[in-house]
């Protein structure tokens, strides 16, 4: 009874407009945050550490408001895909279009910020897209993600082997292939390289993917404008990654920090980004600081 139910709220929330949807999403994410211990003890520290080092305003209550509104965003994109792209404004799309042009594919990086759900359903306005996700824990949650992403022209894929070959072949197919770089991979998978100063473990995969064939990666982010006014798509061409894992991935999350920045208020503070995954080696410097999966 409780997953009906579940499924049935989320529908009902998704057919609201989308600035009554933000405003729900903001309520959520302060009682997340008034809550949960675990989700103060996440977020704080990690928000603050940021905006100290980099001598920006510390707004947290924007912050633990735009954090409830990533999940919210999703869920009225995902149902509401056609509004949503009429309230997307797209920046610096010339970018794109040369790049897949190029016809090596294009390697599609985004990060969890703001409406990020938005961007792979315009790039698939275009032509067509892969996407490695990585299922929910919930099995309810899952079901409602894989129905609701669901989209013409985009294909998702889970994060295993089987996916990687899929994603290699739509490269080699001169199509476009999107991750989100800011994950933990599982054990195994990563690398330890600084993340806005910390060591972070941090996927190599799209380095090595766009080195294969000299494919294009592009930085993404859908910073979101006022409420229910949609969202401002960037896009940012980044220099060849390095072939060797480490420099790659450390690179990689450089230019992650810089997507950040765009609007550091709405990152995904709550993800525990430093957690140390199980069977994965231990972190180069700060111990302490690492968190079983």
């Amino acid at each position: 009874m409780r997953k009906p139910l579940q499924k049935l709220s989320l529908n009902l929330i998704a057919g609201l407009p989308l600035s009554i949807v933000q405003v729900i999403g903001a309520s959520l994410g302060v009682l997340a945050y008034l809550g949960s211990r675990q989700y103060r003890s996440l977020f704080r520290p990690q928000y603050q550490a940021v905006v100290t080092a980099k001598n920006l305003p510390f707004k947290l209550w924007g912050a633990i408001r735009a954090s409830g509104m990533l999940f919210s965003d999703s869920l009225w994109i995902w149902r509401n895909p056609q509004k949503a792209l009429a309230l997307v404004e797209v920046q610096n799309w010339d970018l794109v279009e040369a790049a897949i042009n190029e016809g090596h594919g294009l390697v599609m990086l985004t990060p969890h910020l703001g409406g990020f759900e938005i961007i792979p359903r315009v790039l698939a306005q275009h032509f067509p897209a892969t996407i490695l996700y990585r299922p929910s824990r919930q099995d309810w949650l899952n079901e409602v993600v894989e129905e609701d992403r669901a989209y013409p022209n985009m294909h998702f894929v889970p994060t295993n082997l089987n996916g990687v070959r899929q994603m290699t072949r739509a490269l080699t197919r001169g199509e476009a292939i999107g991750m989100l770089p800011d994950q933990v991979p599982s054990g195994g998978e990563g690398v330890w390289v600084p993340f806005f100063g910390r060591p972070a473990y941090t996927t190599p995969l799209p380095a090595r993917l766009a080195n294969r064939n000299n494919t294009p990666i592009v930085m993404f982010t859908a910073k979101r404008k006022g409420l229910g006014q949609g969202w401002l798509m960037q896009a940012t061409r980044l220099l060849p990654l390095s072939e060797d894992a480490t420099i790659g991935a450390a690179e990689m999350n450089i230019a992650i920090e810089h997507a950040v920045l765009v609007a550091p208020e709405q990152f995904i503070w709550s993800y525990n980004r430093y957690k140390h995954p199980t069977d994965a080696e231990l972190p180069p410097s700060h111990p302490s600081h690492a968190q079983q999966d």
